[in-house]
């Protein structure tokens, strides 16, 4: 294996394990991974770990470019999704103190950094491959026929 695919192994890894770790503290008494969050987005980023995952040991450079821009877009998309969910998980209360205080109680964990480091690698590694180039051997010219 590359360079290049050990890394972007290494960030569909990461990936992978970044769906267990915890993403949200709610009210200080538990945490919430990927797939409390959202089941079915957390299988897709699980899927796309596992396909990013397959095509770095089989060295197809270009699955593996795809799969790591779709990874870095959904995990973008995820953190946009879940800044607009806490700011608006207590909208419903008509008192702006007491959506204020329980909207604090939300807090995002560690789990994030891991989730963007991932994809991240994982774009590197796609990027940084070279493309096999052939190069034709020099033939004689000099021979007649």
């Amino acid at each position: 294996m590359r360079l290049s695919s050990i890394l972007s192994f290494v960030g569909f890894a990461l990936l992978f394990a970044a769906t267990y770790c915890p993403l949200l503290r709610v009210f200080h008494v538990t945490s919430w991974n990927i797939y409390k969050l959202n089941q079915p987005y957390g299988l897709v980023l699980l899927l796309v770990a596992v396909v990013g995952i397959i095509v770095s040991f089989l060295n197809q450079a270009k699955i593996m470019r795809v799969a790591a821009w779709l990874s870095v877009v959904l995990v973008v998309l995820l953190l946009v999704a879940a800044i607009m969910k806490v700011n608006s998980a207590f909208s419903f209360i008509p008192f702006k103190g007491i959506n204020k205080f329980l909207t604090s109680q939300l807090k995002f964990q560690w789990g994030w950094y891991v989730m963007f480091a991932g994809p991240v690698l994982a774009l590197i590694g796609a990027l940084s491959s070279k493309p096999k180039v052939f190069i034709p051997t020099a033939t004689d010219t000099t021979a007649v026929n």
